[in-house]
């Protein structure tokens, strides 16, 4: 069932993702050697030490977030179909974050198909989980989705994220708990909405 997210403002939105991670963070990531919140963590982190901006350690640290908000649950390796998490994910991300955080969730899918399509040896860094995702997925990209997806003014940072996405998947990796990221997460509510 979908969450209700009529009761989120900017007060309590990083409370709530907190909350997520705290209750759900321990799930099974798609067959990965982490959890759903380790595999966060993990991108998020790897991007604070390469001292990437804010808004791409953010864009790390939700991009998957729609495995928790969405209707249809979250993926199994048994599944035929796609569940579209990146679309659940940018639905709840949208109303307090900047476009580039949000855009870095709902197109870190489009950004998998798009590397497979322009950078052939990009398959080959995908584990067997994302092959199989990408299969329900849609497969690489055709020329004309490309086109399309390169006139996306966050590309740049959309394929970070992906880059991150793909990075954030090393067993017995230490990071930091989302308490760590949480103000600088709340720094980004703040950005788009404007100081209180």
């Amino acid at each position: 069932m979908k969450p209700d997210f009529s009761t989120l403002n900017r007060d309590n939105i990083v409370a709530f993702i907190g909350d997520i991670f705290e209750r759900r963070g321990g799930e099974e990531y798609l067959g990965e050697p982490v959890t759903m919140a380790e595999h966060m963590l993990q991108g998020a982190t790897i991007a604070e030490q390469n001292g990437q901006p804010e808004e791409i350690i953010v864009g790390a640290l939700l991009h998957d977030i729609g495995h928790f908000t969405s209707e249809f649950g979250t993926y199994h390796p048994d599944d035929t179909e796609d569940r579209h998490h990146e679309d659940a994910g940018a639905e709840v991300l949208e109303q307090f974050f900047p476009s580039v955080i949000t855009d870095c969730c709902r197109y870190h899918v489009a950004a998998k198909r798009y590397l497979c399509a322009t950078k052939p040896d990009y398959f080959n860094r995908l584990s067997a989980a994302s092959v199989h995702t990408l299969e329900l997925q849609g497969g690489p990209m055709s020329a004309a989705e490309v086109a399309e997806f390169e006139a996306n003014p966050n590309l740049k940072e959309i394929i970070q994220v992906r880059y991150l996405d793909e990075a954030g998947k090393r067993a017995n990796m230490e990071t930091p708990d989302f308490a760590h990221f949480a103000p600088m997460v709340q720094r980004m509510v703040d950005k788009h909405l404007g100081s209180s």
